[in-house]
């Protein structure tokens, strides 16, 4: 469970201000406004800070309520520009297309799909089958 004992803001603000750091295209400078219009004066620091402690235990916390997902996987890279760099995206997706996982890396390697892959089956299981995209070559 989040441990907020001590904390100068009631643990609703902190919630709403990572849900929506998490879900939204939002700086935490935009948060920081956007908390000060309805009254609360956070900082955009603190609101990072917050982030950086609780999303990973969150993380936790939301995929022990996971829905299950099918057991025939896709999985795949591609390459993204987040912030002006390019990253690789490896995903998994079952046949009905709910994400199981993914992984977001500066190289793309064997090392980094077998994480994704043993991340993925550590959360929802093993697969019956799974089929991988080859259409951009074999990895180094």
């Amino acid at each position: 469970m989040l441990v907020v004992k001590g904390m100068r803001f009631p643990i609703e603000v902190i919630l709403v201000c990572i849900r929506w750091y998490a879900a939204y295209p939002l700086s935490c400078r935009h948060l920081e406004e956007m908390m000060e219009e309805r009254g609360v004066s956070v900082d955009h620091s603190t609101v990072s800070r917050w982030s950086i402690r609780f999303l990973p235990l969150l993380e936790n916390i939301f995929r022990k309520y996971k829905r299950p997902v099918g057991g025939s996987w896709r999985m795949d890279e591609t390459y993204i520009k987040v912030k002006d760099v390019w990253k690789y995206l490896y995903r998994a997706v079952d046949k009905d297309g709910k994400t199981i996982d993914f992984l977001l890396t500066d190289k793309r390697d064997k090392a980094a799909a077998k994480r994704l892959f043993d991340k993925a089956m550590h959360a929802s299981g093993v697969p019956e089958k799974v089929t991988m995209d080859k259409s951009n070559g074999p990895l180094p």
